[in-house]
């Protein structure tokens, strides 16, 4: 007895057949893959932002600036091998990609016009990295290569830490906490924690390599473990129980509602603890009641985004101009602040409120169709999803969002819009 299929596919022409069997096609092929693997192991500032930049102002660094142009070119011409498909991306996505625009629009108001159009083109440029990965990989291909380059990371930062402990390693206010091929600590563990979900997620999908990805995932949660990051080991929590949920769901119904429930109960009693000893609780995390002076900060931001609730200062324009709004800031709070240490506080500093409810659309969106995917048996599930929630958690407390030449911010394009795909 035969099953026929579940629909008809037109067979491929015999010109485009013997294309993809040619020797060169195969070649191209492992070169993308390679760029894509190096590409993203720059965007991450893994290595040479310690080598080449000041922590204190990586943006100053020329030699910094400098290498992100043939990364742009090599995406221009990436892109012109697949027009058609890349402009295809772009037509499913046009909410992202209207809030992308919106920040070389706001050169208009910026006030600092000179920084914001450089900036919004450097963001522009990542973005279509990340819609360049989702015309171009499936979703199989995509994991395996996001998995090899945070691989990549994972050694690098061992290697640097065993080999070069002067760089590897912080010597000065947390000493002997590992960051690796980083800035900092919390780098490290940020970053190492979205590695173990990829691991994760190339497990599921690349199974007779089950043992690479296994040593990956355990070398990237003691990565989390040696930064010491709290923050960190919140994010690796956070995507290690998603994956384990994911799997108990499509195991039945019995375990997708015991894992709802045991998700809803969780939620309320922590909901409680926080209304009822949210001092410490914070505490517990190594956090004060401030969230180390953060909550200072965003009481006089939000000030100063209802002086220009619906423009914006223009894209990261606020923190650059010294004797504009951001003095008041400083001065209301006795230190430099670099950034609004929240997401969609930034957001609304660079664009407003449009901006931000563009975002949370976005983003929304993006978390929702990842979610409708929980009880398929396709392994993008463990990858896109606990992506999406560990970057809204790292949010709450860092400016991570639509940040130009930003590794998460490319992941997230690159699942948005693949998952964009799959809703058309």
């Amino acid at each position: 007895m035969s099953l026929a299929p579940a629909r008809d596919i037109a067979p491929e022409p015999a010109l485009i057949t013997a294309w993809r069997n040619a020797p060169g096609f195969s070649f191209l092929r492992a070169l993308e893959g390679s760029a894509t693997v190096v590409c993203l192991y720059l965007f991450s500032t893994a290595l040479i932002g310690p080598v080449f930049a000041d922590p204190a102002d990586p943006e100053s660094s020329a030699i910094l600036r400098l290498i992100w142009l043939p990364v742009y070119a090599l995406t221009l011409a990436l892109c012109a091998l697949r027009p058609g498909a890349v402009l295809g991306t772009l037509a499913n996505n046009v909410l992202l990609l209207g809030l992308v625009s919106l920040t070389a629009v706001s050169v208009i108001w910026s006030i600092d016009p000179d920084t914001t159009l450089r900036r919004s083109f450097a963001l522009i440029m990542s973005t279509l990295f990340g819609f360049w990965m989702a015309s171009r990989w499936t979703w199989r291909e995509m994991i395996l290569l996001i998995a090899s380059a945070f691989g990549l990371i994972a050694v690098s930062s061992a290697v640097m830490a065993v080999a070069v402990p002067s760089i590897g390693i912080d010597h000065a206010v947390h000493a002997g906490a590992w960051k690796g091929v980083f800035w900092e600590k919390n780098t490290l563990g940020g970053m190492m924690a979205l590695g173990a979900v990829s691991a994760y997620a190339a497990l599921r999908a690349d199974p007779d390599r089950r043992w690479i990805w296994a040593g990956m995932a355990l070398l990237c949660t003691a990565l989390v473990l040696l930064s010491t990051s709290k923050t960190a080991l919140l994010s690796w929590t956070l995507g290690t129980g998603g994956a384990i949920g994911i799997m108990a769901c499509r195991q039945g119904f019995g375990f997708a509602t015991l894992v709802l429930f045991l998700g809803l109960t969780g939620g309320i009693m922590l909901g409680m603890i926080l209304l009822i000893a949210p001092v410490e609780f914070l505490e517990m995390l190594g956090r004060d009641a401030t969230l180390t002076g953060r909550t200072d900060i965003w009481a006089i931001l939000i000030e100063e985004v209802w002086r220009r609730p619906w423009t914006g200062y223009g894209y990261r324009a606020f923190w650059t101009v010294e004797n504009g709004p951001v003095y008041w800031v400083r001065a209301g709070t006795s230190w430099p602040v670099p950034t609004a240490h929240n997401g969609l506080l930034e957001i609304a500093l660079a664009l407003g409120i449009p901006g931000v409810v563009l975002m949370l659309t976005v983003y929304l969106r993006s978390l929702i169709r990842a979610a409708g995917t929980i009880f398929s048996q396709r392994p993008e599930t463990y990858w896109v999803l606990a992506q999406f929630a560990i970057m809204g958690l790292a949010s709450i407390s860092e400016s991570n969002l639509m940040n130009q030449n930003s590794l998460s911010w490319i992941l997230f394009t690159a699942g948005a819009a693949k998952l964009a795909q799959g809703s058309r």
